[in-house]
Order: structure tokens, then C-alpha cells, then sequence
């Protein structure tokens, strides 16, 4: 069964659809900034939001050689579709705190990342951010909305550990951790987790461009990548655990993990072996993958699915260059679900490296921001007036 299938059989909302199922608390647009809008995540995040129905794309930063020149000289375009023409005119800035915008993206380079975010946050922006430097801050949400939008009561308290005011970091995890807990949210609800052995075999995309030497990655596999395996064993314990009003509370569970670059342009494969708490036959371990959905809040922010987690039957599913693409990127797709002679259960799983484990995730995470309040017109000319969304 294809993805697009198993989508129809799960109750999935077209995108389309889902126009009428905005919540109406958001009646104007945000205006966005990206920072590092040149990169390959920053390209993504300026294509999405060139048609986005609640944020309006007013500022790219980036670096000082790009720094004067409109978008379109600045870029190196890698999407297959053209430069959005609400961004191809935008002057690129630098990354400093000045944008005319109510938030900021941050698709910047993790060497530079962590000083400017903390530099915008502290002078009243909202920061979504890409990148690693904050993920395990103890005060900072990592987020995903379908697993841990709980955790956002941690703002309030980062705001006065570090004197912000409007401003905040919220961010996203890794492209490989981000498939990964989606996955194991419900099997956590469901069952209990204890044990987690994972495999990846990941995209070169997931190394930005130029990314890995063609000479190294064409019909080769990469054993290594730097700092990835030490990410997949901490983020999950952030995202899955409980935050107490004052800390973060580690899940506990026992992780880990094996990455690999592979010769794949897009969409992160993951093989998953996994000790439950309470005994559940195959069947039910399915069964709990499949009616997975998000509640009402999420479903009706513009880039959710209802279902983000697809289960294909097929044996030789999932597979990048057939399934990437499902739910526009958003998915996660499981299969070959069965049993594990050394742990419980084991499945394949793979999620879109750029989507839904980078400016998709980061979206997203924008999207639940707004909607419950905390990002805040910067200025009295800073909103658009929307028509209200119908609601059925």
C-alpha cells in the first residue's frame, strides 16, 4: 500500500481541506525572518513560507558576503522548484538584531548559532531554531508538537533565568531524533519503552551543501558522523520526559545508536529495535502506530497532519525515493514491524531529513507558537489582516 493510500485509510486531511479547519484565534499574519536564509534549511524554510497563511517572509540574514545583495544574487537555489517572488527582491541583512520582524527563524551554522540566537532572544525576538547549540539548555523547549507541547512552560521560566522579556529560544531536534520520537511517542503512551537500539542509514543532504566528497559517499557507506550518535542517545530522553515546572525530567530510557551516511539524496532510514514495558502482540503494536493522531489544537495549525505516522505493509517498505515525500514531507512511514529476538519488537522507519526533521519541524513548532500566544506583533504595522477561517 502506498503512503498516499495508507493516508486515505487513516483519516488523513488533504491539505486543502484542512483550510477549513483553522483554529480562529489566528486572524493576521506574523512577519518572519529567517537567519541563514542561503543554506540548504534556510532555502527550505523561505519556500515554505512563501505562501504560508499565517506568516508573512520579511527578512533574510545571512553572512556578510551575502550581506547587500537581494535574495536572488545571494542564493545558490538547490530546490527544484524557483525562488519565491516575495523573497527574491528581499535585501539579505546581517545576523544582528535589528530585523523588522516579529520572530526568527534560526537556520544558521551551528559555529556561529548559539551566541546570535541568544543575541536576538535577548533583545525581544522569538527564536525557532535548527540548530544544536540550545537543544539540551536546561531551560530551553525541545520541541515537537505531536510528542512534548507541554513543554512549553519552560519559556516563562527561561525568560527570567536570563532576563529576557518577549524574547525566547525554542528549538527543534536533530533530522534523524526528530523521525525517531515521532515514531516511539505512541508506542510510549501505549506500552512503556525501556530499551531503544537504532540503526540510521542517513541522506547526504543531511550534511548541507557541498556536504559529503562525491569520491567518499558514491557506492560507499559512511560508518561516522560527527557528534550524531550522541545526539540520538540524549535529545529522545529530553523529548519523551516530563518537565516539573522548574526542570526537565529525563525519561530514563536505555539508547543506543548507530549512524551511517549513505548515497541518498533525501529521507533518513532508520532500523529500530525496542524493549517495551508491557507485553503487546504485533498486532497491537501496529494498531497503535496507525490511530496515532494529534488533538485539535495541533491538527488545525496549517502545517500538521492529523496522522503523523504512517504504517505501509508491503515488506520491502519504506523506501527514501518511493516514500519520502508522504504527508508533504511531515510523516514519519513505518514498516516491516515484527518481532525482535533480543529485544520485543523492531521496524524500519523514515522520515524527510530536510521536512520534518528541519525547516518543516521548525515550522511547525512557529505554527503552535503563534497560536498559543507567544510570539507577539513587534510593532503597530507588523500585522496583516486575515479573513477569519471558517470552522465547521
Amino acid at each position: 500500500m502506498s503512503p498516499q493510500a495508507q493516508h486515505s485509510s487513516n483519516g488523513q486531511t488533504p491539505r486543502g481541506q484542512q483550510e477549513n479547519m483553522r483554529i480562529k484565534s489566528v486572524s493576521r499574519k506574523w512577519h518572519a525572518g529567517v537567519l541563514g536564509a542561503t543554506g540548504i534549511v534556510g532555502q527550505r524554510l523561505v519556500n515554505l513560507l512563501a505562501d504560508h497563511p499565517w506568516f508573512e517572509l520579511r527578512e533574510v540574514a545571512a553572512s556578510e558576503r551575502s550581506s547587500g545583495k537581494t535574495y536572488c544574487e545571494a542564493v545558490r537555489w538547490h530546490l527544484e522548484t524557483s525562488v519565491p517572488e516575495a523573497a527574491r527582491e528581499l535585501v539579505v541583512k546581517g545576523v544582528e538584531p535589528t530585523l523588522d520582524c516579529d520572530f526568527v527563524f534560526s537556520a544558521l551554522d551551528s559555529s556561529v548559532a548559539g551566541p546570535v540566537e541568544e543575541d536576538f532572544a535577548r533583545a525581544g525576538y522569538p527564536v525557532v531554531s535548527n540548530s544544536r547549540n540550545h537543544r539540551m539548555d536546561p531551560d530551553v523547549p525541545l520541541l515537537i508538537p505531536e510528542v512534548n507541547a507541554a513543554h512549553l512552560e519552560a519559556i516563562s521560566v527561561q525568560q527570567k533565568n536570563r532576563g529576557y522579556d518577549t524574547g525566547f529560544i525554542v528549538t527543534n531536534p536533530n533530522c534523524s531524533t526528530a523521525g525517531l520520537v515521532l515514531v516511539l511517542k505512541p508506542l510510549a503512551d501505549a506500552f512503556g519503552l525501556e530499551r531503544i537500539f537504532v540503526v540510521t542509514l542517513q541522506a547526504i543532504s543531511g550534511a548541507g551543501y557541498p556536504g559529503v566528497a562525491s569520491m567518499d559517499i558514491q557506492g560507499n557507506v559512511l560508518p561516522f558522523i560527527s557528534g550524531e550518535e550522541e545526539k540520538m542517545e540524549s535529545e529522545p530522553q529530553k523529548l519523551l520526559g516530563k518537565w516539573d515546572g522548574k526542570r526537565f525530567i529525563e525519561a530514563g530510557l536505555g539508547i543506543s545508536a548507530h549512524c551511517n551516511r549513505v548515497p541518498v539524496l533525501d529521507g533518513h532510514l532508520e532500523c529500530v529495535s525496542l524493549g517495551l514495558k508491557k507485553i503487546a502482540s504485533l498486532e497491537e503494536v501496529r494498531e497503535a502506530l496507525r490511530t496515532f493522531e494529534v488533538d485539535h489544537e495541533l491538527a488545525a495549525l496549517p502545517t500538521a497532519l492529523r496522522h503523523p505516522v504512517i504504517v505501509v505493509d508491503e515488506e520491502s517498505r519504506p523506501q527514501p525515493r518511493r516514500d519520502v515525500e508522504a504527508g508533504e514531507g511531515m510523516a514519519a512511514v513505518v514498516g516491516r514491524i515484527r518481532e525482535c529476538p533480543l529485544h520485543d519488537v523492531k521496524l524500519t522507519l523514515l522520515s524527510h531529513n530536510l521536512v520534518r526533521g528541519a525547516a518543516g519541524a521548525a515550522l511547525l513548532n512557529a505554527e503552535l507558537l503563534a497560536a498559543r500566544g507567544f510570539i507577539k506583533d513587534r510593532s503597530s504595522s507588523s500585522a496583516v489582516e486575515l479573513e477569519e477561517p471558517a470552522v465547521p
